[in-house]
């Protein structure tokens, strides 16, 4: 598998779209914080670690039977690395959308990355 963050966001939109209650995903600590930053932002209900640290489970959230996902796209891909400096960090759905984004300090949204003035790689956007 060349690339698990696509992976991670395929399973997600995949489960989201047969109304699964959950998702197994292989671990690994950027998944997590991802999965973090969802949680945070209210797309998904939870998440836990199982397994000794080999399965990441993703609690998807539901609002009277419609998805609090309805769009997850990868946008940096290992062959096309997508950066964005602090000026111009994109505001998705008007500001109703969120990304994620990598940067220095870590896996944030793109308003905490807009807050705190830092770029970083532009890992997915979702609404």
């Amino acid at each position: 598998m060349t690339d698990p963050i696509a992976d991670m966001l395929t399973r997600i939109r995949n489960a989201v779209m047969v109304n699964k209650s959950e998702v197994c995903i292989p671990y690994s600590r950027l998944k997590e914080r991802i999965a973090e930053t969802l949680a945070k932002e209210n797309y998904i209900d939870k998440y836990e670690v199982v397994e000794e640290g080999k399965v990441l489970k993703v609690f998807l959230k539901y609002n009277e039977k419609k998805a609090a996902i309805s769009h997850i796209k990868r946008i940096s891909k290992p062959g096309n690395r997508v950066y964005v400096s602090k000026n111009n960090i994109p505001e998705i759905l008007n500001g109703y959308g969120l990304a994620v984004i990598s940067t220095s300090s870590g896996i944030m949204t793109n308003r905490e990355a807009r807050e705190k003035k830092i770029g970083g790689e532009l890992i997915c956007e979702i609404w």
